[in-house]
């Protein structure tokens, strides 16, 4: 497939510098974030159902999913993720679940007829869509190839968790933007500024993530909103958000009932703000 001059940079970004980071992320820096991010596939994705995990990046929720007997599409636009999450995948005995490895662009869903899936997951590229109206296409071509009454799941980045990341010093990468500010605070303003209101940033200012949006509460659900019913919005971390490493080495029973708090709260506007990713799960109108 043909990708925009910003599709490619996001892609050669992953492929160059974020590949072995995303193999171990979830489990070693986000276990809160994969624990709920589960929690809410495994209630809303029927067993056996066709779904199409749109950025799938490694193949993290694409193997929960196949385990689940569901037959799963491998989307994404970087080469090296498509390679990582097909690997996984035959690694654990599940290449049989794999119903199609595409490579597109969430804006361009060229390989999917109208109406062809039970599910979407996008949990990736409206965080590297830095115009609304890709956002916008984004969102209209999940519509399109969900069946009626089918499922999307969407995540996007709390807009303040940059601002907290940079005042916290516990990024190393981040120091350089550190330092550009305390140099200069007065010219980088018009900067600071215009990312509060529109939310994106760039490998200069966030060598972690890159070129990427990062979005509001309210903004990210009148952009699902449109054309999906919301079933919940949620902050996949709530209170945790800073601290989510502790929970890996927490007792079974007692992460459970973190779990729980965690689901209580993460729907609330306390819980939202707290959270580093928001999470849209909707049903299509």
């Amino acid at each position: 497939m043909a990708l925009t001059d910003h599709e490619s940079k996001v892609a050669a970004y992953y492929d160059r510098s974020i590949l072995e980071f995303e193999k171990t992320r979830l489990e070693r820096d986000a276990p809160v974030e994969w624990a709920m991010t589960a929690r809410y596939l495994e209630r809303y994705v029927p067993r056996r159902a066709t779904v199409a995990d749109i950025g799938v990046g490694v193949g993290h929720y694409a193997e929960l999913l196949a385990r689940r007997g569901c037959a799963v599409h491998l989307t994404d636009i970087s080469e090296q993720l498509l390679h990582a999450a097909q690997a996984r995948l035959r690694e654990a005995g599940l290449a049989d679940h794999i119903a199609g490895v595409e490579r597109a662009s969430a804006t361009n869903l060229h390989c999917f007829p109208d109406g062809a899936l039970d599910a979407v997951l996008c949990l990736g590229p409206l965080y590297h869509l830095c115009e609304p109206a890709e956002r916008r296409r984004a969102v209209a071509e999940a519509a399109r190839v969900l069946r009626p009454g089918g499922i999307v799941f969407a995540a996007g980045i709390n807009r303040l968790a940059f601002f907290r990341d940079l005042f916290s010093g516990r990024f190393s990468e981040l120091e350089s933007t550190r330092e550009l500010l305390r140099r200069d605070f007065a010219g980088q303003k018009a900067w600071l500024d215009r990312y509060l209101r529109e939310g994106n940033l760039d490998p200069e200012h966030a060598p972690p993530i890159g070129y990427a949006h990062l979005t509001t509460a309210p903004e990210f659900r009148a952009l699902l909103g449109e054309h999906f019913e919301e079933i919940a919005l949620a902050g996949v971390e709530s209170f945790t958000a800073p601290w989510q490493q502790r929970f890996a080495a927490l007792p079974a029973g007692e992460q459970a009932l973190w779990l729980e708090l965690v689901e209580k709260t993460g729907t609330t506007a306390e819980g939202l703000a707290y959270s580093d990713h928001f999470l849209f799960v909707g049903k299509k109108k």
